[in-house]
């Protein structure tokens, strides 16, 4: 008395076709989610930003990254991320020694500026050249090191 006659080939065909589109939905979803760019960006904005000389690293969970002086862009198989760092501007460093002055690694790798430069304006000069060049992506290394520097009246936070 309360049936409901359907025809049971369009009620297969409708299911196959909602079950073939969720497929395809679920395929289309990334793996992993995107990069933090914003958890690296409080990293490097706590270090630039504070009152005294500083050191921190922060882990990376992506395949590229584009630092500039202030903003950090990572990407990943999960997708892109952008975040704009607070404080003064960083000094971005490549790995093997910036193009512009290798000196500038060294300082990050913890040697002293009075002992990699020849005074403050050399130091200012060599970080205001990294600010200054082309920021291209690169591979992202696995920890990204931070570190606040100043020699005499100059202070440089360094990232690489």
């Amino acid at each position: 008395m309360f049936e409901t006659h359907l025809d049971a080939t369009y009620a297969w065909l409708g299911l196959a076709l909602v079950s073939v589109a969720t497929v395809g939905v679920v395929a289309a979803l990334p793996a992993a989610p995107p990069p933090d760019a914003d958890g690296v960006a409080h990293t490097l904005g706590s270090v630039a930003d504070g009152e005294y000389v500083a050191t921190a690293e922060h882990g990376l969970a992506a395949d590229r990254m584009r630092l500039t002086p202030h903003a950090i862009e990572l990407e990943s198989d999960g997708g892109s991320a952008r975040s704009t760092v607070r404080g003064p501007p960083i000094t971005p460093v490549s790995p093997g020694g910036s193009a512009v002055d290798p000196q500038l690694r060294r300082v990050l790798d913890g040697v002293p500026p009075r002992a990699a430069f020849e005074d403050p304006e050399a130091f200012a000069d060599a970080a205001a050249r990294a600010r200054a060049e082309d920021h291209r992506w690169r591979t992202a290394p696995r920890r990204l090191t931070v570190r606040q520097v100043r020699y005499g009246g100059t202070r440089v936070t360094l990232v690489g």
